[in-house]
């Protein structure tokens, strides 16, 4: 079990997955570096992570992954291409991803769900809290919930998972939560999870979104958790030991929700990914002005 005073500086982003959901263009290109306007969802998720602090980032990939790590790296040959141009911004935004943060990588070899993926974190994460951010769920930088959850870690110690209320027709895509609350109106007691439950069998509406801050107590419950839903090792799964198993009360146990009602844009399949788009180049100054005056015009000629 780590210390609650212990600094978070580590942060986990699985993204081993295959991007099924958006064939044919994840054939050849992860689903990760798929752009949000002009930029690779991964780098706003990256980003995040240093906003709240976290500079030590880990990225779980798997083949196919590497413009990934090409991505966070230098390119000199096109560095050079602009500073000959003379084009200084273009030089500013290929340099920043480079700069952003430490950017470490392992291969998960094989696909075996998100529980998994985090197992294979384990020795780079060591002995300490880290956060884990899903590539899947952006978070708007004007809401900082990762650094309310680190707070809450903090304050509370064990597990702190980001909660959203959403329609009951949702709740069969995600884990939801049975919880309790505290003397923090924005913080509740998890007191069970079900992954991906039916309507009528979910115990409410709050869904568990793509960020977690984790005691390193996690790594040991993941290597005794079973393959769950669809054969897989899930998070959920371990999370929910550490919520219910008395054993590891003490030792990193105990999970504790942060009620998220901030804005969280989903790129999970293609639907919401276009919403997602829309909704960015809506809010940049650059893009904006003519772009939101085509967009009305065009749903004024829609029949």
């Amino acid at each position: 079990m780590a210390d609650v005073n212990d600094e978070i500086t580590k942060a986990v982003i699985p993204a081993a997955g295959l991007g099924t959901r958006f064939l044919p263009a994840t054939k050849a290109t992860p689903k990760e570096m798929l752009p949000v306007v002009d930029t690779p969802a991964i780098q706003y998720v990256v980003e995040e992570a240093v906003s709240a602090g976290l500079r030590d980032v880990l990225v779980i990939t798997g083949r196919g992954k590497g413009s990934i790590e090409n991505h966070f790296d230098r390119n000199f040959e096109l560095e050079d291409a602009l500073e000959a141009k003379g084009d200084e911004e273009g030089l500013a935004l290929i340099r920043a991803s480079s700069d952003l943060a430490d950017m470490y990588y392992v291969r998960q070899g094989t696909a075996k769900g998100l529980g998994h993926a985090v197992l294979c974190a384990a020795e780079h994460v060591g002995d300490v809290p880290f956060a884990i951010l899903l590539g899947d769920d952006l978070i708007d930088q004007r809401d900082p919930l990762l650094r309310r959850m680190i707070d809450v870690r903090k304050r509370c110690g064990g597990n702190v998972v980001a909660l959203m209320e959403v329609e009951p027709d949702q709740v069969s895509s995600y884990g939801v939560v049975a919880m309790k609350p505290t003397d923090v109106d924005d913080v509740v007691t998890v007191t069970d999870m079900v992954e991906k439950p039916s309507a009528e069998d979910a115990p409410s509406n709050w869904i568990i979104i793509g960020r977690y801050v984790c005691d390193p107590a996690i790594f040991g419950v993941l290597r005794e958790t079973p393959p769950g839903r669809g054969g897989e090792i899930q998070l959920t799964d371990a999370l929910r030991t550490l919520a219910l198993d008395d054993r590891w009360a003490g030792a990193g146990g105990g999970v504790y929700g942060v009620l998220f009602r901030g804005r969280r844009y989903d790129t999970g399949n293609k639907l919401d990914y276009l919403r997602t788009q829309i909704q960015f180049a809506c809010d940049r100054p650059d893009v904006a002005p003519e772009f939101v005056p085509w967009l009305r015009g065009y749903l004024d000629r829609l029949p």
